[in-house]
């Protein structure tokens, strides 16, 4: 039986994934309000939706936000031609930001925190982006919030807001040979991901859970049957 979400956070509502998962959250009735939090203001419509702009590195002004979550729902993230390939801002956004949402989670009792993160996530990985997502699915497992889900897509399918020329290359190539890749590696919708993040949310499952490709589709496949 789905468990009513009075509050949802949302911290990553402009993003590819966010900006589809705040209209599910909107449209969802199991879902009371969504929170926004941003760094900066934006323009959001929605009789449920509050934005709240706040300063993420301000961790006083960052746990009042969670305060009162009953789902804190987390797609935020960087890329490297917007750090200027500074890894040390990547990290302020990809680690910081969920890595202390997760732990404010713990600390004011929202039961549920549930993540975006990426396939091959790995701490011990080589791979600097990786290895990143995996320190942070580590410390998220460990924050003591009593239902984790973890959300792992690979190539993100989906019309964005701003220009990624690489990304659109890796689309069109894996889209061609997706049938030759391991599940967990093919694309998968945006919209998919965010379905399958309200199921997951609504469902409330306790400890670490971690939601692969055919997770999420299956997943997805139950929020859409339910409004269809």
């Amino acid at each position: 039986m789905p468990k009513p979400i009075k509050t949802a956070t949302l911290i990553g509502a402009t993003g590819l994934i966010g900006s589809r998962l705040l209209v599910k959250l909107q449209e969802d009735d199991y879902v009371g309000s969504v929170r926004v939090l941003s760094h900066r203001p934006v323009e959001l419509s929605g009789p449920k939706t509050n934005v709240q702009v706040i300063d993420f590195s301000n961790l006083e002004q960052f746990r009042s936000a969670i305060n009162g979550s009953d789902a804190v729902f987390c797609t935020v993230g960087t890329t490297q031609r917007k750090v200027d390939g500074d890894e040390e801002a990547y990290r302020k956004v990809d680690y910081d930001i969920p890595v202390n949402a997760a732990k404010f989670c713990a600390e004011t009792g929202c039961p549920r925190f549930l993540l975006v993160s990426s396939v091959g996530a790995d701490s011990s990985s080589g791979s600097f982006y990786l290895k990143l997502k995996g320190e942070v699915e580590d410390e998220v497992k460990d924050s003591g919030v009593p239902s984790v889900s973890i959300f792992r897509p690979s190539i993100l399918l989906g019309e964005r807001n701003e220009s990624r020329p690489g990304e659109t290359i890796g689309k069109i190539v894996m889209n061609t040979f997706s049938f030759l890749l391991p599940s967990r590696m093919k694309p998968i919708d945006a919209d998919d991901v965010a379905a399958a993040m309200v199921w997951a949310g609504k469902q409330g499952r306790e400890e670490f859970n971690i939601y692969q490709f055919r997770e999420m589709i299956d997943a997805s496949k139950q929020i859409k049957s339910n409004h269809s």
